[in-house]
């Protein structure tokens, strides 16, 4: 439940293991929120991030979630809801943050991996995003935070499943915040460009490359004005807008292909 300046007091992170995730989380403690759920497929890889939330001042539980076993969602979003009410209260704001990235050249790729990327980054934020939606409508209010990206603006080969999954994010949560319309909650897409974290920590750096701290401040100011997508850093809408309408043959130019 929100404090009395309307800020939130509680979060839930799917993908509680994210640096992302965890930036975001640790700058809404640092404002006002005192409970915090996260929720990762590994329990004990959130033992040092639940640390750390709890000498930040917040109240921590951790429980399983596996983005790729769909049919699970439902139920452990509601048990989530339901620990979050026994810590601080209602759920003000749930980040979906998890996800996989596979760089190699599709036609390399097996069709099992490619699959597995597609189910996690799409399938997973589908499932677990209306589960989340559903019972912040019946709550009345909260913020639904989609972390999806730049990549998804237009796929080139090296990264397709991922990027097409990361488009289907896109038209999911633009969707869903129209369905949510009238009940109180809303949703919130994250664009970041190339982020410095463990994800990317084997992939050769990118233009604009920035930092999960310096997302989880764009984020903060997007929550403030009410933003549908956050772009991060700023530049990046530009950016998107230059490589989605970019000719076909200069698209090939620009990613050194023929």
């Amino acid at each position: 439940m929100t404090d009395a300046t309307g800020r939130p007091r509680t979060v839930l992170v799917l993908g509680g293991g994210s640096d992302i995730g965890l930036a975001i989380t640790h700058a809404l403690v640092a404002r006002s929120a005192r409970g915090v759920i996260l929720a990762a497929r590994d329990t004990g890889r959130l033992d040092v991030p639940a640390t750390a939330l709890r000498s930040a001042g917040a109240a921590v539980e951790t429980i399983e979630f596996d983005a790729e076993l769909v049919d699970t969602h439902e139920q452990v979003v509601a048990h989530a809801f339901e620990r979050a009410r026994a810590l601080t209260g209602d759920v003000d704001i749930a980040i979906l943050a998890f996800g996989l990235i596979d760089e190699a050249p599709i036609l390399e790729e097996t069709p099992a991996s490619a699959g597995h990327v597609a189910m996690v980054n799409f399938a997973g934020v589908v499932s677990s995003g209306l589960a989340v939606a559903q019972q912040m409508a019946a709550q009345g209010y909260g913020t639904i935070v989609v972390l999806s990206s730049l990549a998804g603006q237009r796929a080139r080969p090296s990264l397709l499943p991922y990027a097409a999954a990361k488009a289907g994010v896109d038209a999911f949560a633009d969707g869903l915040d129209e369905a949510l319309l009238g009940t109180g909650v809303r949703v919130m897409t994250v664009r970041p460009g190339w982020v410095r974290s463990r994800m990317t920590e084997h992939r050769r750096s990118a233009p604009f490359a920035t930092s999960p701290e310096r997302v989880a401040s764009d984020v903060l100011r997007g929550l403030d004005r009410g933003a549908r997508v956050v772009w991060s850093p700023g530049v990046m809408r530009l950016v998107g807008a230059i490589v989605h309408y970019l000719p076909r043959p200069l698209f090939r130019l620009l990613l050194g292909s023929r």
